[in-house]
């Protein structure tokens, strides 16, 4: 097998056109004359941490349940009080372990949307078994909370080969996965547009790299609370001094807690303070953009 420095151009060029962003979506103006668009996120990966690993560790199931038991009721409580809906991605498991957790969700107009089936890592397995947890874990959720999912994020955002191809077959609005830019934009596949909106995430506004520690190695967290919130808060007011979208993702079992849910918060009391963005789950803004730009899925020129 060949090194990646051997590699002729063609292949280097092939593995990084594969997937790559296309247009930008931004659109000209946001709802109601919105400055910016906020898109807040929510993991519920629950238990399946630990379960995708082998499930051998009954303190981090624990864990996973706190996520469940106290960090989402903590999470509705904050929403709840600012009037504003949120999109949950949940592993199909998770919704198993817990399907009163997403039915109320989605009574409430949360947005349930597709993260895998049992917190999986799409690099791990091949596009067959990638393809058949991707179908299974949609149809599970359907029938778990009464929403069938129009978009995905990829369980710890890991993205295969063969991940975009299943999601087109699957007729995804959305995708929320990728890092090419701050504002929705189209996925390419080869070069080819796809009309498939990406909702661009990125490490930096995740709850989970500053918070996360593991107990047999050397992460610790490093990060005060407080700071996290000011670096929140500058993503934020960056997308709306530039008209952008602001898309936050944040973990139950990670911000969940007395010391950390004030972030989350008080964010919200900026945002709305604001008076001028349009708070919406992702589904309604992939909507919004893919309609504005007058997206067809499929697209192949």
């Amino acid at each position: 097998m060949m090194n990646p420095h051997q590699w002729p151009e063609d292949v280097w060029r092939a593995k990084v056109g594969a997937v790559r962003a296309g247009r930008n979506l931004l659109p000209e103006r946001w709802p109601g004359g919105a400055r910016c668009a906020v898109a807040l996120s929510f993991d519920s990966d629950h238990e399946t941490n630990e379960l995708r690993d082998g499930g051998n560790s009954v303190a981090r199931l624990s864990w996973g349940e706190f996520g469940a038991r106290r960090g989402i009721p903590r999470i509705r409580q904050v929403l709840d009080r600012h009037g504003v809906k949120a999109t949950f991605f949940v592993p199909a498991v998770a919704a198993l372990l817990h399907p009163d957790e997403q039915r109320s969700l989605a009574q409430d107009g949360h947005e349930i949307g597709q993260h895998g089936w049992i917190h999986e890592l799409n690099t791990t397995l091949d596009a067959a078994t990638e393809r058949e947890l991707m179908m299974r874990a949609a149809d599970t959720l359907e029938r778990v909370s009464g929403q069938r999912p129009v978009g995905m994020r990829t369980p710890s955002w890991d993205y295969s080969p063969a991940t975009l191809s299943i999601a087109r077959e699957m007729g995804l609005l959305y995708d929320s996965s990728l890092f090419s830019d701050d504002d929705p934009y189209e996925i390419l596949q080869d070069g080819h547009p796809t009309g498939l909106v990406e909702l661009p995430v990125e490490w930096i506004r995740d709850d989970a790299v500053y918070f996360m520690m593991n107990r047999f190695g050397a992460q610790r967290p490093y990060t005060p609370p407080a700071d996290v919130l000011d670096i929140f808060l500058r993503e934020f007011e960056g997308a709306h001094a530039e008209g952008g979208l602001f898309l936050l993702t944040m973990h139950p079992h990670v911000t969940g807690y007395r010391s950390r849910i004030f972030i989350l918060e008080q964010l919200l009391e900026r945002i709305v303070d604001k008076g001028d963005c349009w708070i919406a789950t992702h589904a309604e803004i992939a909507a919004y953009c893919a309609r504005q730009a007058g997206l067809t899925k499929g697209a192949t020129e």
